[in-house]
């Protein structure tokens, strides 16, 4: 992707915390039949060190599998994403000379899969994504709550996928490019908005001026 120096993030435990934050990502591989997307979510790893490891599980019945010839896979992971209105730059009332934008950050993860068969490896796969997921509820979910011949039939409908990451690339493009008035006047017009993609983008671009960088992960 187009990636100017200013937007560019680097830091591993920067791109891994917006993955684990907004996990349902866009994989693109080239098959059979051409270029496909699917989306799924995904398990963030740590391991292997530098870049880690991609899991999850798609419908057995999807053709991806048996298409995916070993060539490179693209793991897209979307957060938050917002307009930016030229109203927001207070130098719209000194020169006029501003357009709308927008922003957003996103992260690249790029590598080779595997898909995986084994029963105990999906069913161990499925229940720590199940309770990652439910954790916040009171009353959390768990794969035992379901008779297990019915999680067994489930489990072998799936079939289970690791991409071993060898490329990760972080676009933040949260108005850094702007004059420190016009990068206030976003902050506080994001801050103002009533969802929370402006509200993260905002927390993105306060963390930039102090420095640090670090987005907001909910």
């Amino acid at each position: 992707m187009y990636l100017p120096a200013q937007f560019n993030e680097t830091r591993t435990q920067v791109l891994h915390a917006l993955m684990r934050a907004r996990p349902l990502a866009t994989l693109v591989t080239q098959g059979d039949s051409g270029i496909i997307a699917n989306h799924l979510p995904m398990q963030t790893l740590d391991e292997p060190a530098p870049l880690g490891t991609l899991r999850g599980h798609i419908a057995r019945a999807n053709p991806l599998w048996r298409d995916y010839r070993g060539a490179q896979a693209l793991a897209i992971f979307h957060g938050p994403q917002v307009y930016i209105s030229p109203s927001f730059y207070p130098s719209k009332a000194e020169t006029g000379e501003v357009v709308p934008t927008w922003d957003y950050a996103v992260v690249h993860a790029a590598g080779t899969l595997r898909f995986i068969e084994d029963v105990k490896w999906l069913r161990s796969l499925v229940a720590g994504l199940t309770e990652h997921h439910e954790q916040p509820r009171s009353q959390p979910w768990k794969i035992d709550d379901a008779p297990a011949d019915y999680i067994d039939k489930m489990l072998n409908l799936i079939v289970g996928f690791e991409l071993s990451i060898s490329s990760l690339i972080g676009k933040w493009k949260v108005s850094q490019n702007r004059p420190p008035a016009d990068r206030q006047g976003v902050i506080r017009n994001l801050q103002d908005a009533d969802d929370a993609d402006s509200h993260e983008i905002a927390a993105m671009l306060a963390a930039w001026e102090a420095g640090s960088g670090t987005p907001s992960a909910r």
